[in-house]
């Protein structure tokens, strides 16, 4: 029997910090049809909070630390005003849409990262065990559309500040079991550009042989081989294809148009 298919969406802060942005993301959103799951990132709010709040902002390698008051800032803005702006926007639009935490359901676990040479704080890592693909799915059978936000729990009463690239990732690749998923990155390009300084020069399909051609070549380097290098590893753990593309193109991908780059492994 062909599985059902479902988009994972994961949105940044660009769209965020953007309300035009955002409500015209999320007019396209509730256009897709089949199953699907947002997440999105914190963008400038947190940052602007903290700064008022008298709490120094510290990241290291573009990574937050998460002190505990830190902490109690990103949950309130991702997992409060945030979330809580989008679910009450995606209900104008006619999405039943719940806004989570991986708190909620116990959904998505998560492992504080331990200290090294570098202390993160209150963050929290994915394993292959963190995601309750079960559970998740039985709330999209039952209507709801899940939106995550970027903050988890140790299931010992410990919330967490987790990357919401990986929950994408991570989500995509637990419910690939069940569901033909597709995992979509929304960023501010319209794709991977084969000339930088050329927004319309996307590159349409990328499969691991034109990824490693790419590399050689030199016209994928520095920060978007970590993100290609994680979407093919959630490829070969069963995810149907990652696409990332511009937020304010999404209705292409309803349309059956060509929509940012697709990854996927040769010939799917």
């Amino acid at each position: 029997m062909d599985k059902k298919q479902l988009h994972i969406i994961k949105i940044g802060g660009n769209v965020i910090d953007n309300s035009e942005s955002l409500h015209h993301f999320l007019e396209d959103f509730t256009a897709l049809n089949g199953f699907k799951i947002l997440v999105h990132g914190g963008g400038k709010v947190a940052t602007q909070l903290s700064e008022e709040l008298g709490i120094e902002s510290r990241l290291v390698d573009g990574r937050r630390i998460t002190d505990i008051d830190t902490l109690r800032v990103v949950t309130m803005v991702y997992g409060g005003l945030i979330n809580k702006n989008i679910v009450a926007q995606l209900q104008r639009y006619g999405t039943d849409a719940i806004g989570l935490t991986g708190a909620d359901g116990n959904f998505i676990k998560t492992k504080k990262r331990p200290v090294k040479t570098i202390d993160y704080g209150f963050v929290g890592d994915i394993d292959d065990k963190s995601v309750d693909a079960t559970n998740i799915s039985k709330l999209m059978e039952a209507g709801f559309v899940p939106v995550f936000c970027a903050i988890t729990h140790d299931g010992e009463g410990q919330l967490l500040n987790t990357n919401a690239d990986t929950i994408a990732s991570a989500l995509a690749v637990a419910l690939s079991g069940m569901y033909e998923t597709t995992l979509v990155y929304c960023f501010e390009k319209k794709g991977v550009l084969h000339d930088i300084n050329d927004e319309e020069s996307v590159i349409r399909e990328i499969d691991p042989e034109r990824y490693e051609e790419l590399k050689k070549q030199q016209i994928i380097h520095s920060g978007m081989l970590p993100k290609l290098d994680n979407a093919f590893t959630a490829i070969n753990c069963g995810v149907k294809a990652v696409i990332i593309g511009k937020s304010d193109e999404l209705s292409q991908l309803q349309q059956k148009q060509p929509f940012g780059t697709r990854l996927s492994k040769a010939g799917s």
